[in-house]
């Protein structure tokens, strides 16, 4: 038989070789998970990246329809910045809607397609004129639904003309068929309609805007996003006015 220090001798040992072996994982378990820092690291910086791109091209079509109309310049700055925090308002975590400012900025790219003669009228439209102003929204949503980074951002290009009542365009949706980004967009962009400067007409105060999209809630507007609209102080609307100029 063995004696009993052979028998402790060989339990050292094998405590020994036990603790070797998890000081090796340990040391392999921590250039694994450096490892993955470093990717994940260099993943965050090209998805900031390629966010920071596609905001850029995302800007420069927005301004390129914007440069046609002097009459409502840095209008998709203003709405998209409206628009934002009506939405944060409203509980929607831009983080669950990255694309959500994308839509404000390109909600009138179909207006490309409409006629300068149309476009900048001084007075009302006709009948025949507003069948063809209303055809910008599907207009747009031929140019945008095959860019995948937008994501549901296409549905406000589409739907931002619908109404809570179904009277709206192009689809004559209705409620919550609607889909929430362009329920949220209609507001922000009535609100930058009243309060900018038209040929036709002078801006009114944000007061008087306000006053108005309440007493439309629920035919033209989302009560809820109307409630929530009434969140967002007259202060704030007019400090991002003047930051988007």
């Amino acid at each position: 038989m063995r004696s009993d220090d052979a028998s402790v001798d060989d339990l050292r040992a094998a405590l020994a070789a036990r603790e070797e072996e998890a000081a090796a994982r340990e040391s392999q378990l921590a250039r694994y998970a450096a490892d993955l820092r470093e990717t994940f690291k260099q993943e965050r910086a090209r998805s900031q990246e390629l966010k920071r791109s596609y905001r850029t091209t995302v800007r420069a079509l927005a301004n390129a329809v914007e440069a046609r109309d002097a009459y409502t310049g840095r209008h998709a700055e203003r709405v998209a910045a409206y628009g934002c925090v009506i939405a944060e308002a409203a509980g929607v975590d831009p983080d669950d809607s990255p694309e959500m400012e994308f839509g404000f900025l390109l909600h009138d790219v179909g207006k490309v397609a409409v006629p300068d003669a149309i476009l900048f009228k001084p007075s009302a439209l006709s009948a025949e004129e507003q069948a063809v102003m209303r055809k910008h929204p599907v207009v747009g949503w031929d140019i945008v639904r095959e860019i995948e980074f937008l994501g549901e951002a296409k549905l406000v290009v589409r739907h931002h003309h619908e109404r809570w009542d179904g009277a709206g365009y192009p689809d004559r949706l209705s409620g919550d068929d609607i889909p929430l980004l362009a329920r949220l967009f209609a507001v922000a962009d009535t609100l930058d309609a009243m309060t900018t400067d038209r040929p036709y007409r002078p801006a009114t105060s944000f007061a008087a805007a306000r006053a108005e999209i309440r007493r439309v809630s629920g035919g033209q507007f989302d009560p809820s996003i109307v409630e929530a609209f009434d969140n967002v102080t007259d202060e704030h609307l007019i400090a991002l006015h003047q930051e988007a100029g």
